[in-house]
């Protein structure tokens, strides 16, 4: 994959915010965003209830009473019907707002990253779905305990169709043949090894050792982000996992193998952390072991 540098990034970024049309087209695309967020709310909500996120009108979970496009505006429309529904007034969960907001804000920021790093444009479509991924994720797993197959499957055939197409995501010289082959070896590899992990993982210590889910999300990963940014979102996911179960362990006052936390939202934010800074802490180790 590309590699940024700091130096490189913040320089060519403070050239960029004197100019107002920039500015508009910024807005834009954290509007964007918001719109994609809006859709991600659908899929928290009914991806785990097994419902079609397609076929069914958008409606009020509580009354059932169909939502009005001018009622369904990312943003807007929960500020103006503050908080609750038209026809009920029972409270609208705040959750819709913030996954509108931090969708949007991650759209942005992966846009600001991509415009002014050098990369080419070809990565915004698999760095967008990667946080599409990573948010969804993180508050269905959060809530339910589980990542739906509806979710990380498309993640990982369109992410594998976007990757070959756009062979220069991979570097600048790469061809559709080699762009094929890297996004076959990275989900093959993560998604081959995690799997074979999960299975003697449950024959050795007779419980589940790693979620199918979360080996689907892990290939996803790899196709979208390169094998390098799905051994660190493997890596850095467990490693706030375990400081998260060891925080609670300590609050319940029980042993942290008692303790049952989720892992997706930890996959999540770990594959997000690498979007945005992966090509600076490659650099920085690099540097660190001298190789560089």
């Amino acid at each position: 994959m590309w590699r940024v540098t700091a130096d490189t990034y913040f320089w060519s970024m403070s050239l960029g915010l004197a100019d107002p049309m920039l500015w508009f087209f910024w807005i834009m695309i954290f509007l964007f965003g918001c719109c994609w967020g809006s859709f991600l709310n659908v899929c928290i909500w009914r991806l785990p209830r097994g419902e079609s996120v397609c076929n069914v009108p958008s409606h009020c979970p509580k009354c059932n009473h169909e939502i009005r496009w001018y009622d369904n505006l990312p943003l807007l429309s929960y500020a103006l019907l503050r908080g609750r529904c038209r026809y009920c007034r029972e409270p609208i969960t705040p959750r819709y707002v913030v996954v509108e907001f931090l969708t949007g804000l991650l759209f942005l920021g992966a846009f600001l990253k991509v415009e002014f790093s050098g990369q080419p444009p070809s990565v915004l479509p698999l760095y967008f779905l990667t946080i599409m991924l990573a948010v969804a994720t993180a508050f269905i797993d959060a809530r339910h305990r589980i990542i739906p197959d509806a979710l990380t499957l498309p993640a990982l055939g369109l992410g594998a169709a976007l990757s070959i197409a756009f062979p220069s995501s991979w570097g600048a010289e790469t061809s559709y043949g080699a762009a094929a082959l890297h996004t076959l070896l990275a989900g093959g590899v993560t998604g081959g090894g995690l799997w074979l992990f999960a299975r003697l993982g449950r024959l050795w210590f007779r419980r589940e050792a790693l979620g199918l889910g979360d080996v689907k999300f892990m290939a996803a990963t790899a196709v979208l982000l390169g094998l390098p940014g799905a051994f660190f979102t493997l890596l850095a996911g467990s490693l706030l996992g375990t400081i998260a179960g060891l925080v609670l362990a300590l609050r319940r006052k029980r042993k942290l193998r008692r303790i049952a936390i989720p892992f997706g939202p930890f996959l999540a934010l770990a594959a997000v952390l690498w979007l945005f800074l992966g090509e600076l802490l490659l650099d920085w180790y690099l540097t660190l072991i001298h190789l560089k």
